[in-house]
C-alpha cells in the first residue's frame, strides 16, 4: 500500500474545479503537503495507507477560501468608528488614529488576531496591504498561514516610511527579497489609491513592479466621491491616471473598483485586470454596489475580499459570499446572476486568480497546495441538504467550519485552533482597546 499523510473523508467533496460538481463517497489523500488523490472511498482504502484518517460524516470538504484583499492589522479599530462616510471615517477617525498607534507592535498583535478569525472561519489565505508589512509577513509565517504581502505605497508620511520612495525601497529590503522564495509569502505592491500618489510615483512603481515581476493593487473607483474629487484636482477620473501610468495590465488587481463607466469594464477586461469585491465593506460606507455580474460578464475576473475589519467589521468570507450573490442580483434586476456557484467560484478560484496563485490553491485538485477545509452541515440551518453549493452559500454560518488546512498541516482541528492561544490573543486585544479608545473622542463619546 502507498503512505499518504491524511486521508480525509467526507460525506461531501466540493472540488470547484471542474464546476458544479459534488463528489460523495470519495476521500481526498494529502502527502508533503499537496493532495495526492481524490478517489472514491473503496479505492482510496485499497490504496492508502494514512499516517492519520480523518473522518467527516455529514461535512463538506472544499477548497480553503481566499480573502483577495484586507487589512488584517485593523482588527485592532474594528468598530472604532461605525455608521459614517468613507471620507469621515477615514480621515476623522481611521487616519488619526493610524497616526497615532500604528507600530510594529499593533500590527503583530492585529494580524495575529485577524489570522487566528480567518483560520476559524476557513479563510486558509488572504491578501494583505498595511503598514509594517514584513511584520505581516512574520506573523503569517510564525502562524503557518498562507498570504500575499503588499507593501503600501503612498506620497504621505506614516509610522512605517516618508514617501514613495522610501515605501518603495523598504518593501524590496524588507518584503520581496527575504520572501521571494517563502512557501507561504508571496509579495506584491499596494499603492493607498490615485489621491495618495503623484504621478512621478505611479511611474516610479511601475518601473519596479515591471522589475521584480509583482502585482500591484489598489483601491480604485471605490466611492463616487472619489471621482469627483480626481476630476476636480486632476481632470482626470481615477482610472484614467492609472492607465496613463501605465499600470492598467495583467498584473493589476482593482479593489472596489464600484463605479466603473463602460469604456473602464471594456479596458479593464481587455487588459485582463483581476477586481476583488467587497461587497459588505461597500454597504456599510453607503459607496455603491459594485455590478459584479456585468464584471464577470464582460470578462473580469472577481475575486471576494473582506476589506478591514474597520469597515466591515467581520473578516467572514461565507457572509461575503451570500452578500455578493444577493447584491449582485439586486444590481442586475435578475435573479439568476451571481449564482451560488458564481460566489463560491469567486471566493476560492477567483481569488486564486486575482493573488496568482491559481496554479497552486483555489480548487481540489491532484498536486495542487492541500488548503482544504471542512464544514459541518449538521445543523439545523443546513438541513434538509439538496443542493450542496447553494447551502455553503446561502445557509452556512463560518462557526460551521470544523477544520483547516494550510499546506496540509491541520490548523484547525474539530474547531479547535491548532497553533493559537486564543485566549491571549483576546487578551491583547483587549489591552488595544483600552489604550486605543482612551484616545478617540468619537468611542468616548458613545460610550
Amino acid at each position: 500500500m502507498q503512505h499518504c499523510d491524511a486521508l480525509i473523508v467526507p460525506r461531501w467533496c466540493v472540488p470547484v474545479v471542474p464546476a458544479g460538481v459534488v463528489l460523495e463517497g470519495h476521500a481526498v489523500a494529502v502527502s508533503e503537503g499537496r493532495i495526492d488523490a481524490i478517489l472514491p472511498l473503496e479505492q482510496a482504502q485499497a490504496r492508502y495507507q494514512p499516517s492519520a484518517l480523518i473522518e467527516r460524516p455529514d461535512h463538506v470538504l472544499m477548497p480553503g477560501l481566499v480573502n483577495a484583499h484586507t487589512h488584517a492589522a485593523m482588527t485592532l479599530f474594528r468598530g472604532l468608528a461605525d455608521d459614517m462616510h468613507l471620507e469621515a471615517w477615514l480621515r476623522q477617525h481611521i487616519w488619526p488614529a493610524e497616526r497615532r498607534w500604528v507600530s510594529a507592535e499593533l500590527v503583530r498583535d492585529g494580524t495575529e488576531l485577524a489570522i487566528a478569525e480567518m483560520l476559524r472561519g476557513g479563510t486558509t489565505c488572504f491578501g494583505d496591504q498595511y503598514f509594517f508589512p514584513e511584520i505581516v509577513a512574520q506573523a503569517a509565517t510564525d502562524l503557518s498561514m498562507r498570504a500575499v504581502v503588499a507593501t503600501p505605497v503612498a506620497d504621505f508620511k506614516s509610522s512605517w516610511a516618508g514617501s514613495a520612495a522610501e515605501y518603495l525601497q523598504k518593501g524590496t529590503d524588507l518584503v520581496h527579497d527575504p520572501y521571494a522564495e517563502h512557501p507561504l509569502i508571496t509579495t506584491a505592491f499596494a499603492p493607498h489609491s490615485t489621491f495618495a500618489m503623484a504621478d512621478e510615483s505611479f511611474a516610479a512603481l511601475r518601473v519596479l513592479a515591471d522589475q521584480l515581476d509583482l502585482r500591484v493593487q489598489i483601491h480604485l473607483h471605490e466611492s463616487a466621491a472619489e471621482i469627483r474629487e480626481s476630476l476636480r484636482d486632476t481632470g482626470k477620473r481615477p482610472f484614467a491616471r492609472l492607465d496613463h501610468a501605465g499600470l492598467v495590465n495583467r498584473s493589476l488587481l482593482a479593489v472596489h473598483a464600484v463605479h466603473l463607466d463602460d469604456e473602464e469594464v471594456d479596458r479593464l477586461a481587455a487588459a485582463g485586470v483581476s477586481m476583488a469585491h467587497c461587497p459588505k465593506s461597500n454597504l456599510k460606507l453607503a459607496n455603491g454596489v459594485a455590478p459584479v455580474a456585468k464584471y464577470r460578464s464582460a470578462g473580469i475576473n472577481v475575486a471576494l475580499g473582506t476589506d478591514g475589519a474597520a469597515s466591515n467589521n467581520m473578516l467572514d468570507m461565507f457572509s461575503e459570499m451570500q452578500t455578493a450573490a444577493l447584491l449582485g442580483k439586486t444590481a442586475a434586476d435578475d435573479a439568476t446572476a451571481v449564482s451560488a456557484q458564481d460566489a463560491l467560484d469567486m471566493a476560492t478560484m477567483g481569488g486564486a486568480r486575482a493573488l496568482r496563485l491559481d496554479r497552486s490553491i483555489g480548487s481540489i485538485e491532484q498536486g495542487k497546495l492541500a488548503d482544504l477545509v471542512c464544514v459541518d452541515f449538521d445543523h439545523f440551518n443546513t438541513r434538509p441538504v439538496y443542493d450542496v453549493v447553494s447551502q455553503l452559500v446561502y445557509a452556512t454560518a463560518s462557526t460551521q467550519v470544523s477544520d483547516a488546512w494550510v499546506g496540509g498541516r491541520h490548523q484547525l482541528e474539530n474547531g479547535r485552533l491548532t497553533q493559537i492561544d486564543g485566549h491571549e490573543l483576546v487578551a491583547r486585544a483587549d489591552e488595544w482597546r483600552d489604550r486605543i479608545a482612551a484616545s478617540d473622542k468619537h468611542v468616548q463619546e458613545v460610550q
